[in-house]
């Protein structure tokens, strides 16, 4: 009997991600830097009260107008009773939340397939302290949106408890949306005229 070297092969779906798409990507963006460049967009129409519907579709990235997507993504945003409406859907700030939960799992989860480590589950909890003398007007040294936010992730995943550690402040640094909500942004609004 020969003795044979056995080849192992690395996965190419990890944690629900293509390694090998993952690994096209970063090779094309190293190769064209241009191709990192997205333009997402929100339309949004306000119903009643604070009841207001954004529709998003389209966005621009790796170089086009993306058409992957056939009908537009609705979501209600509402108020509770005690903030004046009717639970027509999640508020704002909890949107907020939504997105934050979600971008920091989506980079979380993004950058363990990068590092070979398999998640087993994987759940956040948030929580956003918010003082409504600042939406008010009724105090200027109270802000405006929250105060504080707290992420707990719930993690079980086939590495040292060092290498989530490592794995979570990277994802903290390099989810999108955290960055976001974690430096100032300049946000300019303006009316439309005409």
């Amino acid at each position: 009997m020969s003795s044979q070297s056995t080849l192992v092969e690395k996965p190419t779906v990890l944690n629900g991600l293509d390694v090998n798409a993952a690994v096209a990507t970063i090779a094309a963006i190293k190769a064209d830097k241009s191709l990192a460049k997205f333009r997402f967009r929100a339309r949004n129409t306000w119903v009643t009260g604070g009841e207001n519907r954004s529709v998003i579709r389209d966005f621009y990235g790796a170089g086009q107008e993306d058409t992957s997507r056939m009908s537009p993504f609705e979501l209600t945003n509402g108020e509770p009773p005690v903030l004046l409406g009717n639970n027509e859907g999640a508020n704002p700030v909890e949107f907020l939340l939504h997105a934050l939960a979600g971008c920091v799992t989506t980079t979380f989860v993004l950058h363990a397939m990068a590092r070979g480590i398999a998640i087993e589950e994987l759940s956040t909890e948030l929580a956003g302290d918010l003082d409504l003398q600042g939406l008010l007007g009724l105090d200027d040294s109270v802000p405006a949106g929250y105060e504080r936010i707290r992420i707990v992730m719930r993690v079980k995943a086939d590495c040292s408890d060092q290498a989530l550690d490592d794995l979570l402040a990277y994802a903290q640094q390099h989810s999108p949306v955290c960055n976001t909500v974690c430096r100032p942004v300049p946000v300019t609004i303006a009316r439309a005229k005409g």
